[in-house]
């Protein structure tokens, strides 16, 4: 259940309490859910990882980030609740971020990429460089990033396995199996069920194999040259089994001003293993 486009007075604090909102653009009507301080600052618009919908942002992630400013989780054309057919390339993902971002009235905002939310950012830098501030690209890669073309027989194996042994997959493809990798996923899965009313739509999987395209088609092309030059912060676990370490150093070929950090013993899901140290270091990135 989702509530039209209203007014920030009433904005909750926290994800869990934040409702699912509406906004029509392009098209399509776009689910979100924002949340956050009424400090009046530049927002954070986040886009989520392959396969997932609004429900799967850990709520110690992005609580912190609300504490300062006001956030914006938004959702990708047809997967959960949002309407319209899923894309399957990031050139329309990032036209489907840019339409709801102006139609909230916005005209300046910060952005936070999460693995592949990272590769929509990326484009919608290049499409509108002048929408985006500063920028937090974490699990990501650029165009022909290394390995990237791997991603979708990694995906698909480790969800194999995880059927066969009655794991989780994201517990597989976002954790190390060390004992603090283990247990950062146990802990990780208890969180994501917090929130237990106004649940995004589950995805589909027509939306897992067309996102799966968008990051084959990344991985075959030729980084175009672009004008971005503000501030950026690159995120990145050291054993990241899908998007790996490399990507980091090709991200900062591309984006030289960067400041990078790596995460020792932490896997594609680096920002929930480290969400403290990773909204500590996003937070003094992101104050002016």
């Amino acid at each position: 259940m989702t509530e039209t486009q209203q007014g920030t007075g009433n904005r909750p604090a926290c994800f869990i309490d934040a409702p699912t909102r509406t906004v029509t653009a392009a098209g399509a009507t776009f689910v979100y859910r924002e949340f956050g301080s009424h400090d009046g600052g530049v927002p954070l618009v986040a886009m989520t990882h392959l396969g997932a919908n609004l429900d799967s942002w850990d709520p110690e992630l992005v609580d912190p980030f609300a504490q300062h400013r006001r956030v914006i989780l938004l959702g990708y054309r047809g997967v959960g609740a949002s309407t319209g057919t899923v894309r399957d390339q990031f050139e329309d993902m990032a036209a489907d971020v840019i339409a709801p971002i102006h139609a909230l009235g916005l005209s300046r905002v910060d952005l936070f990429g999460l693995s592949m939310g990272g590769m929509v950012a990326q484009e919608i830098l290049r499409q509108a460089p002048d929408l985006v501030e500063r920028v937090i690209l974490a699990g990501t890669g650029p165009q022909g990033g290394p390995g990237l073309t791997a991603m979708t027989g990694v995906t698909v194996r480790t969800i194999l396995r995880g059927l066969v042994t009655f794991t989780n997959p994201t517990t597989l493809l976002f954790f190390t199996r060390t004992p603090a990798g283990r247990q950062a996923a146990k802990t990780y899965q208890a969180r994501l069920n917090l929130r237990r009313t106004g649940r995004d739509k589950p995805v589909t999987p027509g939306v897992f194999h067309a996102q799966l395209r968008a990051v084959n088609r990344w991985g075959h092309q030729t980084p175009p040259a672009t004008s971005f030059r503000g501030p950026m912060l690159i995120l990145h676990g050291d054993r990241d089994l899908m998007v790996p370490i490399s990507n980091a150093d090709a991200l900062l070929d591309r984006y030289p001003d960067a400041d990078v950090r790596v995460f020792a013993d932490s896997g594609h899901g680096t920002v929930f293993q480290n969400r403290r140290s990773v909204t500590d270091t996003a937070t003094r990135f992101l104050q002016r």
